[in-house]
């Protein structure tokens, strides 16, 4: 395994994590999970991402299960959840959003089912625009004073209200955010590469990617017909579906799957190979609803020397 500090913080990171969207808990039984935490970490993965709103809790009660069963120093993983969206079928007024109550709340019951005494690291789920960016600093800061959390990030946040928070940070001598975690995959690239390119520079964020693998259509399972009820079926990836699912896309797939056989590698480990080209991406999270899949996607990593820079520019070409 490959290791990065994660941007200008002292923590450090394997390249590779395991997240439990819509597996833990949902397409993956708690043996399976099991199997798979532990798999991961003996392959050297010491990041585990989960968060509030997965299958409405039931994820980070499962993962927390096998960490307390696992029995591993609380040195030895970094452990990862986000609060925004809730963890209840029908939320009520303050039971959602980056409010002061909420985030309390939310840090203090996601700490419950994972069985934890404190978070490595905290992430605002969303934005919220309705929730003053100096109450979010303020009681992310709160929150890092009570040992609840160690450091505390962003997901899905534009460049703009991520510096912003740094102003009010830097403005009251507050802790800021120090991570971001957004989607990154060879057909969305723009956020990762363009959009963030001088919040690198100015405050050093690091970044935890997700989605290398385009919710799965990065593996060409659905270009060449080998599976239709994939992630891709599910109701709430209809409009990714139809963003994604085209003439043009396909095309792509097929010659990313063309130079991934000349290369000796799958698509899928092409595609996660060139997530952690980018040195810019602390992690990686690897999301699995089979063993096979999780070995495939860690063993990508092998491959990053195939990855020269003509490699890297013949993958430009293919998916500008």
């Amino acid at each position: 395994m490959l290791y990065r500090k994660m941007g200008n913080t002292g923590l450090t990171l394997s390249v590779l994590g395991l997240g439990s969207y819509l597996t833990f808990g949902k397409q993956v039984d708690d043996k399976t999970a099991t199997t798979m935490m532990h798999y991961a970490f003996d392959q050297g993965i010491n990041f585990f991402d989960n968060a509030e709103f997965y299958e409405l809790g039931k994820s980070e009660l499962v993962m927390g299960t096998i960490l307390k069963k696992a029995g591993w120093d609380r040195s030895e993983f970094v452990l990862a959840s986000k609060v925004y969206h809730g963890f209840r079928a029908t939320n009520k007024p303050n039971q959602t959003g980056l409010n002061r109550k909420h985030l309390i709340e939310g840090c203090h019951a996601c700490l419950q089912r994972l069985q934890v005494d404190y978070l490595d690291i905290l992430f605002c789920h969303a934005p919220d625009p309705t929730t003053p960016i100096e109450e979010v600093v303020w009681t992310m800061n709160m929150l890092i004073q009570r040992g609840k959390i160690l450091y505390w990030g962003t997901s899905k946040w534009s460049a703009a209200e991520i510096m912003e928070a740094h102003r009010v940070a830097n403005q009251e001598r507050l802790i800021p955010p120090v991570v971001e975690q957004s989607r990154y995959s060879l057909l969305e690239r723009a956020k990762i590469e363009k959009e963030y390119f001088d919040i690198y520079r100015t405050v050093g964020m690091g970044i935890t990617s997700f989605g290398c693998l385009g919710s799965g259509y990065l593996t060409g399972k659905y270009t060449f017909g080998q599976q239709a009820n994939g992630r891709l079926s599910l109701p709430q990836f209809e409009k990714k579906r139809q963003d994604m699912f085209n003439d043009q896309n396909n095309r792509k797939i097929k010659m990313l799957n063309d130079l991934a056989k000349d290369l000796g590698i799958s698509l899928s480990q092409l595609s996660v190979a060139w997530s952690v080209k980018n040195e810019r991406v602390t992690t990686t999270i690897l999301g699995a609803s089979t063993m096979n899949q999780l070995e495939e996607n860690i063993t990508a990593i092998q491959s990053l020397d195939k990855l020269t820079p003509s490699i890297m520019t013949q993958i430009d070409s293919i998916v500008s």
